[in-house]
């Protein structure tokens, strides 16, 4: 299962998953035609896809989720907590409903995902071993973006759950995350800097969402003895000074 699968980094995993064999729940918040667009790519590949909207900021939206895996499958596989927020607010302008929003999506839903699908997780059959699979941030481990307060905040949230959970669910269920870093331009950075951006990335290219669709069927299907990794996918941008 990939949350936020509708587009963009999960879309490139989802489908990626389902070319490597698996059957695949496309959620969507409410992108429905995407995400059904994706699903049609999953069973183009052989696979089985369904869609399920729901949106992850409700406690009551995660709970569908649950519902809906646990309706389909006996046993799960991989959890891919791909959907995220991402949105700019100088401190001044954080009120507490932004602050709740992004960290619901951000921290919370992952946590609540993983501890409501651990059932199924533990009977997976996967021979690599079942696998939860979060999508941190390259930038906790480097630096902060400004204007970004309470993103950065909700990204180190999920960084220390895929941490903490390496620790917990082993050595039934490994954990791991990957930490895209530019992969996709954000809709308000302008060609200026995005130039500036792409020019201090040592590998002189942005990434695409397909490097780290990659990464991630790499740690799921060839990397058993990997636990608690947080692999960072930013053609080695967190070594720049």
């Amino acid at each position: 299962m990939v949350t936020g699968a509708a587009r963009r980094v999960g879309r490139a995993i989802a489908l990626e998953l389902g070319a490597s064999g698996f059957d695949v729940l496309v959620h969507c918040h409410r992108s429905v035609d995407d995400a059904e667009a994706v699903a049609d790519g999953v069973r183009a590949a052989g696979g089985e896809a369904s869609v399920v909207a729901t949106d992850l900021a409700t406690v009551e939206g995660c709970a569908k989720l649950v519902e809906a895996v646990q309706a389909r499958w006996s046993g799960l596989e991989v959890l891919v907590n791909n959907a995220s927020v991402f949105e700019p607010r100088p401190l001044e302008a954080i009120d507490l409903a932004h602050w709740e929003w992004m960290h619901a999506v951000n921290s919370r839903a992952p946590f609540l995902l993983a501890r409501d699908l651990v059932p199924l997780l533990r009977r997976g059959q996967l021979e690599a071993g079942p696998a939860i699979v979060n999508l941190c941030d390259v930038g906790t481990t480097h630096g902060a973006l400004p204007r970004y307060l309470a993103y950065n905040a909700s990204k180190i949230g999920i960084e220390m759950l895929t941490r903490t959970l390496a620790l917990e669910l082993a050595p039934e269920v490994r954990t791991m995350g990957v930490a895209p870093g530019q992969v996709v331009w954000p809709d308000d950075y302008d060609e200026a800097k995005r130039a500036r951006i792409a020019s201090r990335i040592p590998m002189q290219r942005v990434g695409t969402p397909e490097d780290v669709a990659r990464v991630v069927r790499f740690l799921v299907l060839e990397g058993p003895y990997l636990n608690g990794a947080i692999v960072p996918v930013d053609g080695g941008l967190q070594h720049r000074t």
